[in-house]
């Protein structure tokens, strides 16, 4: 029997950049089952969770967790909790979609991504697990956005 997939929410709670957060939220609405779709050997939170909450901030926002719950200085793309909660910062999607070349909407998919194989269990701790990472990221990005796009409205 497959797993139900976690009813998804997405919040923007920042307001120094605009976001279209119904593109966000088709978007995790298809990355969601891609996500738990996926095997790995390490514990899947994931297929347990009834809901996940997708979070957008802002950087100062993303520090302060940061740094509270694990003890760096300074903010990060996103944080994961194993209970369901990931936080995004779009002042820092911005700043990693200028340095590659990509769009603040393209870095918000790969983070959302990231985040969900989290609680999928993944890690990217070492170099060939942040590997095998990025290449279900770059699959399941690309699967959802065609999903997204197939679903949306005419």
């Amino acid at each position: 029997m497959r797993a139900r997939s976690p009813a998804i929410s997405v919040r923007n709670a920042q307001r120094v950049l605009p976001v279209d957060l119904d593109g966000v939220r088709a978007f995790a609405e298809c990355a969601g089952p891609l996500a738990l779709g996926e095997e790995c050997t390490e514990s899947n939170d994931l297929r347990t969770l009834n809901s996940v909450a997708i979070i957008l901030v802002s950087d100062r926002r993303i520090a302060a967790l940061h740094r509270k719950f694990m003890q760096v200085s300074g903010p990060t793309d996103v944080i994961t909790f194993q209970h369901g909660e990931i936080f995004i910062s779009v002042e820092t999607a911005a700043r990693q979609a200028r340095k590659f070349g990509t769009s603040l909407s393209d870095e918000l998919k790969l983070y959302l991504v990231h985040g969900l194989l989290h609680l999928a269990g993944y890690n990217d701790s070492c170099a060939s697990e942040r590997r095998a990472m990025e290449r279900v990221q770059k699959r399941i990005v690309r699967a959802a956005e065609r999903n997204a796009q197939a679903a949306a409205p005419v």
